[in-house]
């Protein structure tokens, strides 16, 4: 029995000693391993392959749609004080030509279709290449101006500005026909005398003076009654270069005072502005490619750069609107650029704020690209990529760099170096273990 308590013992002793030398092993440490283990891990080397594709520099702006043309309307400037009785349209509406849009003191205001701005009265009698726009808006909503020439506003003329008047639900303004009137009582008068003489048998000298002066009368009757009837005035319309058309703004209100803008409609095709900064400024250029991308509609669309301003205009505010603190609220300059779409583009996104990404510069073939980060510059100044070969040597190319966009920049061989795609180029090194990749 004590030969097996011996035995038992030794066996318990045994399995002790065991546990603790490996608790000893996991948890307890030299200085020496301690140290070892502190040390970082052996640096990765990081690589990408040489590629061979059409790379393209490109600059990310943002621009607003709008239409080409925009127009503040005013109330005329009278003895009186006008006043708005009614409105007729909301902001954001768009409306055709010959649309109603406000009435100032009773009187209409609305739209026709024309490229030459009002800048006068459009009276009878009158003539020009107003008078040629407002005939053809004339016919194109259906009233002809009938035998009338082309920019001289006749009777036909006359006609239409009634039947258009009768359309819109109001009574034309008329010029003032005293003279007319007056020169009606001169044709009565003069045809009542010669009537007189022939009756009395007067000698046929008088009855000549009296056919003249009857001729006279009906003459200057014809003048009169040319330059009098229906009219236009300047203040009741305002022409614009397309329809339908879009009141961006509206400041007009029923019962107040009609002041100096009562509403700004635009109308045209639709075009995107946006804004450079300096350094983007010199890599756009006119005729560029531009995709258009709406974040709100998902709408993307193509066009060209139509035009990049010369001279930065300043902003007295930045983006969200707040004054520019530290700057004394001076806003950063700007270059306007104005893209013009491919295709005409859809009316809802009118007023958006949009993205731009200009195609700034390319090759326009595939053409050898390294990532820029494979890019190094010695002290020699010489422009180098590393190659690591599959043995994992590295060897400096010599190469010229071309454009660069989206992370890559294009790259030729010097010297006659060899550079292909696949080659595995180092873009840097980072912290851990393993093989280069």
């Amino acid at each position: 029995m004590r030969r097996k308590r011996l035995l038992g013992g030794l066996a318990g002793g045994s399995v002790l000693l065991a546990a603790t030398a490996l608790w000893t092993s996991a948890y307890v440490k030299s200085p020496a391993q301690a140290a070892a283990d502190a040390r970082p891990p052996a640096a990765d080397v990081l690589t990408a392959p040489v590629e061979r594709r059409v790379l393209s520099d490109t600059v990310v702006t943002r621009g607003t749609v709008s239409a080409s043309q925009s127009v503040d309307i005013a109330a005329a400037e009278g003895g009186l004080k006008p006043v708005v009785t009614k409105v007729m349209v909301r902001s954001g509406q768009t409306f055709p030509a010959g649309r109603v849009l406000l009435e100032v003191s009773g009187r209409p205001l609305f739209a026709l279709r024309g490229s030459l701005p009002v800048y006068r009265d459009l009276r009878p009698g009158a003539h020009g290449d107003d008078i040629r726009q407002l005939q053809g808006t004339l016919r194109e909503l259906g009233h002809p101006t009938g035998t009338d020439r082309p920019g001289v506003f006749g009777p036909g003329t006359k006609r239409a500005v009634a039947a258009l008047y009768e359309a819109i639900g109001y009574e034309p303004v008329t010029t003032d026909g005293s003279a007319a009137d007056t020169a009606r009582g001169d044709v009565k008068r003069a045809q009542r005398e010669l009537d007189r003489l022939i009756g009395k048998g007067a000698s046929a000298e008088d009855i000549g003076f009296a056919r003249s002066d009857l001729a006279d009368a009906k003459s200057a009757l014809a003048k009169a009654e040319s330059v009098s009837g229906p009219m236009v005035p300047a203040s009741e319309v305002v022409f614009l270069s397309g329809f339908p058309a879009r009141v961006e703004s509206l400041g007009a209100k029923v019962g107040a005072e009609a002041g100096e803008k009562l509403a700004t409609v635009s109308a045209g095709r639709l075009v995107v502005s946006g804004s450079l900064s300096l350094q983007d400024k010199g890599l756009v250029h006119p005729g560029q490619k531009v995709r258009v991308y709406s974040e709100v509609t998902g709408d993307e669309l193509t066009g060209t750069v139509a035009s990049v301003a010369d001279a930065p205009t300043t902003s007295g505010s930045d983006a969200d609107g707040q004054d520019g603190g530290q700057d004394g609220g001076q806003g950063g300059e700007g270059y306007a650029v104005t893209v013009t779409p491919g295709s005409p583009l859809p009316a809802r996104l009118a007023g958006q704020d949009v993205r731009l990404t200009i195609e700034a510069a390319s090759p326009g073939h595939k053409v050898l690209v390294v990532p820029v980060s494979a890019i190094s510059a010695g002290a020699d100044s010489r422009t180098t990529v590393t190659v690591l070969d599959r043995s994992g040597t590295r060897r400096r190319i010599e190469v010229r760099t071309g454009t660069s966009g989206d992370g890559y920049t294009a790259v030729t061989p010097v010297g006659g170096a060899r550079l292909l795609a696949g080659d595995k180029v180092v873009v840097g090194v980072a912290q851990g273990s393993g093989a280069a990749r």
